[in-house]
């Protein structure tokens, strides 16, 4: 009896017990949730809600819901894309047939001098396999280097006019155009300037597709461009990319130009590029690619483009007159800063202020002074002294320009009538000038050419060719040397040669100090030249 009821008393521990185990398990597992589902859900969320703040609050309601129309695309947006991307093909398609790809090169000669000569003769060298390529006075030796440019152009005629840089052909023996359908043609140069690096070169085409002409001082900063051009090789020619106007009036960004009023870009520009097309999304050109500004050589974001009307003033002055003819005043002016504007006491916080003024000028001549500060030409605002050059530059020689000048606390109107720029003339009739005074033709030391005659880390402008008949070649001048300075005067760059040439009188003599390379030793020379007198 008594074993019967602790029985009993087991069997009746052991129900409970399971009854208990089951409840846990059931609810570990979760599986009477489903009665306060919905309740410990909104619990829930407010809990999340509370705990990230950053979350907003439509979040929680996509995560239960499972639905993903919130992230269909919206077919107003598509339809967008779609037209962006048409009209990128069409501009493509409209600009790729007028841009082109330059090619050029540069003969560079000069003559190895060959001291040995004279003590071992001829035959000892022919002995030894050395042949002479030409041998004119027996101790020198002519090699040819050919210096390869690569750029890129834009035809703004159908007869054949192309409008590119002036560091894509300046120096250039031999110009040559390739077009997208793949002919090829010589080129001739028409003019080009250095000031604003803006060059024309001309082929023998008929009908050829042209550029349709934008107006750059209408561009806005944000707008969509395109570039067009030929990077790094003539493979990549006809290369297309996109950006934007990152801002407009650029100055100041070591391009060697004296005017400078650059477009800046995205639009991804490279080695190649210079002389091709800037377009808008009307497939009109409002700008020539000309330089980037980097820290490893290739494209970092940073594009820059002469703007068109700028560029156009350049090159219709290159077909009429082979040169650009600009106003000339005769001062150097300097920006005017806030601070300066106080210390004259002018109320305008802009303006160009006269640093200096050229002895017999137009500026001179109208009364222009030092410390003038001048506000306005012609009733136009100026804003810094680069605005001021470009404007001057803008009017035609035997113009009457207005000036409102500050000065000693007045405001003056002065009529100045601008005269033609000293230096603005047909460049290829300056080299060809100082050929025939002093004989002799040079060229910029590039890194490639001072790597390859033996001038590295040295400056001076190559002689290319000397007139065997000019006093230069009597006194030992040869193709090869490497002119440092004149008159004591360096000589780092074309530019130097001729401005300190054409200073010179005639009948008056020039002190040169050479550089020569004898095998590895490098020797200074000087050589004294007189003037012609005719």
């Amino acid at each position: 009896m008594a074993t019967s009821k602790r029985n009993a008393l087991i069997i009746v521990s052991a129900v409970f017990l399971g009854i208990i185990v089951g409840l846990v398990i059931s609810t570990n597992f979760n599986l009477i949730f489903n009665s306060v589902a919905s309740d410990d859900k909104t619990a829930a969320n407010s809990e999340l809600m509370a705990v990230d703040p950053a979350t907003s609050e439509d979040e929680p309601a996509l995560a239960s819901s499972g639905s993903t129309d919130s992230y269909s695309i919206d077919s107003d947006d598509v339809d967008a894309l779609f037209a962006l991307e048409k009209a990128y093909i069409n501009v493509s398609k409209q600009v790729k047939p007028w841009v082109v790809t330059i090619t050029s090169e540069k003969y560079i000669k000069y003559r190895m001098f060959d001291p040995w000569r004279d003590f071992f003769g001829g035959d000892l060298f022919d002995f030894f396999g050395r042949r002479r390529e030409q041998q004119d006075d027996g101790r020198e030796r002519e090699r040819t280097f050919v210096q390869e440019g690569l750029g890129s152009g834009v035809i703004v005629s159908a007869d054949g006019y192309i409008l590119t840089n002036n560091h894509v052909v300046q120096q250039a023996d031999q110009i040559r155009v390739l077009t997208t359908d793949k002919e090829e043609y010589e080129a001739e140069l028409v003019g080009r300037d250095d000031k604003t690096d803006v060059a024309v070169v001309r082929i023998k085409g008929k009908n050829l597709p042209y550029a349709k002409i934008g107006d750059s001082d209408k561009i806005e900063v944000g707008q969509i461009v395109l570039a067009f051009g030929n990077p790094f090789s003539k493979e990549l020619q006809a290369t297309v990319t996109n950006g934007i106007i990152s801002a407009k009036g650029r100055s100041g960004i070591g391009t060697g130009t004296y005017y400078q009023d650059f477009i800046q870009t995205t639009a991804a520009i490279n080695p190649g590029n210079s002389g091709g097309a800037l377009v808008n999304l009307r497939g009109e050109l409002i700008g020539i690619n000309t330089a980037i500004m980097s820290r490893s050589g290739g494209f970092q974001g940073i594009g820059f483009a002469i703007p068109i009307n700028m560029a156009k003033h350049a090159m219709n002055m290159l077909i009429e007159k082979g040169y650009v003819v600009r106003g000339y005043l005769g001062v150097i002016p300097q920006a005017l800063d806030a601070e300066m504007a106080e210390a004259f006491g002018v109320k305008e916080k802009r303006g160009a202020l006269i640093a200096s003024v050229e002895k017999g000028t137009p500026a001179d001549k109208a009364g222009i002074k030092e410390e003038d500060i001048v506000v306005a030409i012609n009733g136009n605002p100026i804003n810094d002294d680069v605005d001021f050059r470009l404007r001057i530059a803008e009017y035609e020689p035997d113009s009457k320009v207005v000036l409102k000048v500050f000065r000693n606390g007045k405001y003056l109107d002065i009529t100045v009538k601008l005269a033609e720029r000293p230096d603005d003339k047909p460049q290829k009739a300056i080299a060809q000038k100082e050929t025939e005074k002093l004989g002799i033709k040079v060229t910029n030391l590039t890194d490639v050419l001072a790597r390859r005659s033996g001038y590295e880390g040295l400056s001076g402008v190559l002689v290319t060719e000397v007139e065997r008949t000019s006093q230069a070649y009597r006194k030992g001048v040869r193709e090869g040397d490497l002119i440092s300075s004149i008159n004591r005067h360096p000589v780092e760059s074309v530019r130097d040669y001729n401005r300190i040439v054409n200073k010179v009188d005639k009948g008056d003599v020039l002190v040169i100090r050479l550089k020569k390379r004898v095998g590895e030793t490098i020797s200074n020379y000087y050589v004294t030249i007189r003037m012609s007198d005719e």
